[in-house]
């Protein structure tokens, strides 16, 4: 998922359920609203339309309550639990007073709400057989339960259009999240593959290195402190060789053709440049030592992390003053930092904005080398991307 959410309306609904979800209590407290607004309704049916209640009236105030709680997205209580207890009961009613002598007053609006909402997770997200199934159970018993008055008139009328507009839109959106997750794999797969070109170029690399270096200390006559020397780089192209093995063997899914040299810690010095003079100064700190000692491929990594995030930032950070870049070890390995203080969104059309797709391609070359990302707002205010991916060292490059 890209950074998208940061922008416009899909901004502030993430935003405003953000801040339910950081407290178990607001959560709980946005149930109980909800659950209180839609029985307040039946309530109301009950005492405006039944002022002296008969078992017909109570069937339909069990129902309501019954219905409305169903809808209600309680913690550990899944979906087709909720759903079809909440069919059952709605039509079991439905049928009794059809197959009773009852003329009632009674309008099912709360009811017939809750089953709309029921409805429509349904058919977003139920499997697709349970779905088949159950959905026209749902619609069919929104669009009755008006039809228990004795004068329905345009309540069903407005409840079968209304069934309609939410099936025909809840199944717009199955459409499109199954279509986003297709398009999602896609972006995976293609990062796993490149990255086991680049993994597969290092590793040649340092292998003709290897028996460049061997094959000049067996044809030249050389002191014991020039071999030395030699075998040390040698060793040292070994370990790396092994290291970069290792990860290719974990991603590599198919041959690949030859690709561009890969970046490093010196095109990232040479990125954040580029990006200071043209955007927000960028500050780049990298730990001491990481220069000589940092795998090939793990600055390949950093590198493309750092670039995904700067170009984010130009996309949805339009009012970012300053930008921290930062790499580090810690004990799990490579941590890559990157941090704005931005939070207005540029000026650009969808297609300017790209897909969405840069940071679960990110996720997956992250997480295919063993390692997590993660992004989202930072405790100082901005956003904040951070990878750690990991890397012992060289101390243990052994394929096993």
């Amino acid at each position: 998922m890209g950074l998208g959410e940061r922008t416009g309306l899909g901004r502030e609904v993430n935003g405003l359920l953000a801040w339910f979800g950081r407290s178990r209590l607001r959560v709980a407290a946005a149930k109980v609203l909800f659950a209180a607004v839609l029985i307040a309704l039946v309530a109301f049916e009950g005492v405006a339309l039944a002022r002296q209640p008969t078992y017909p009236h109570a069937l339909v105030a069990f129902s309501g309550v019954f219905v409305c709680l169903c809808a209600v997205p309680w913690t550990g209580v899944p979906l087709p639990f909720r759903a079809w207890p909440a069919a059952a009961v709605s039509w079991a009613v439905t049928l009794t007073l059809f197959a009773g002598d009852h003329p009632l007053k009674v309008w099912g609006l709360a009811e017939a709400i809750a089953l709309l909402i029921l409805l429509s997770g349904v058919l977003q997200r139920a499997p697709t057989r349970m779905a088949a199934v159950l959905g026209p159970l749902l619609g069919l018993a929104a669009m009755a339960a008006p039809v228990r008055d004795e004068n329905p008139g345009r309540f069903t009328t407005l409840f079968a259009v209304l069934t309609v507009v939410v099936a025909a839109y809840s199944l717009l959106l199955r459409d499109q999240s199954v279509q986003r997750t297709r398009d999602l794999q896609a972006v995976r797969s293609a990062e796993r593959i490149e990255l086991a070109r680049e993994l597969h170029d290092l590793v040649a690399h340092h292998v003709t290195g290897i028996v460049v270096q061997a094959g000049a200390a067996r044809f030249t006559a050389v002191s014991a402190e020039q071999a030395a020397e030699t075998f040390e780089r040698i060793e040292k192209a070994g370990e790396e060789a092994l290291g970069a093995m290792r990860r290719l063997v974990k991603v590599l899914r198919e041959g690949a053709p030859e690709t561009a040299p890969v970046a490093g810690l010196a095109e990232l010095r040479d990125l954040t440049e580029r990006f200071s003079r043209t955007g927000p100064p960028a500050i780049l700190y990298v730990e001491p030592g990481l220069d000589e000692n940092l795998p090939a491929d793990l600055a390949a990594v950093a590198h493309r992390v750092v670039r995904e995030s700067l170009t984010n930032i130009r996309k949805h950070a339009a009012d970012a003053t300053a930008v921290r870049i930062g790499l580090r070890m810690v004990p799990a390995g490579l941590e890559v930092r990157i941090a704005d203080d931005g939070t207005k969104p540029a000026r650009l059309n969808e297609q300017a904005r790209g897909g969405g797709f840069g940071l679960a391609g990110l996720t997956e070359r992250v997480t295919a080398l063993g390692g997590e990302l993660s992004a989202g707002p930072s405790p100082e205010g901005g956003w904040e991307v951070r990878a750690v991916v990991p890397y012992d060292g060289g101390r243990n490059n052994s394929l096993t």
